[in-house]
């Protein structure tokens, strides 16, 4: 992460910790996508949307270059995905059960 030389570490954590809770208190997909686009590039967002598009594929157990060739994804942030789908904090997993429990409640 980013270090400012003028916030203390804590200062930084809490800073974080309110990005969080922001980001918890939006509602609606459409809220978060003003809220991304407010606080993020086209290149972040891109960047993120790309991460997130090959965790289906990723957990359907398909191989690297076929998702690249899916997605047009690099191979290295394919790479990227999967070790934190492994071995990550558990995000991409939660919301993609949370997503797949959503599309069964309404498909």
């Amino acid at each position: 992460m980013k270090s400012h030389r003028n916030i203390s570490a804590r200062q930084e954590a809490l800073a974080e910790r309110h990005l969080y809770a922001a980001l918890a208190a939006l509602q609606s997909a459409e809220e978060c996508r003003a809220f991304l686009r407010d606080l993020c590039t086209p290149a972040e967002i891109q960047a993120m949307a790309d991460r997130w598009s090959v965790v289906e594929f990723l957990q359907r157990g398909l191989p690297y270059r076929e998702i690249h060739r899916l997605t047009g994804v690099s191979v290295t942030t394919i790479g990227r995905v999967a070790r934190f789908l492994a071995d990550g904090n558990g995000g991409y997993a939660v919301a993609a059960r949370r997503m797949g429990q959503e599309a069964a409640r309404h498909g």
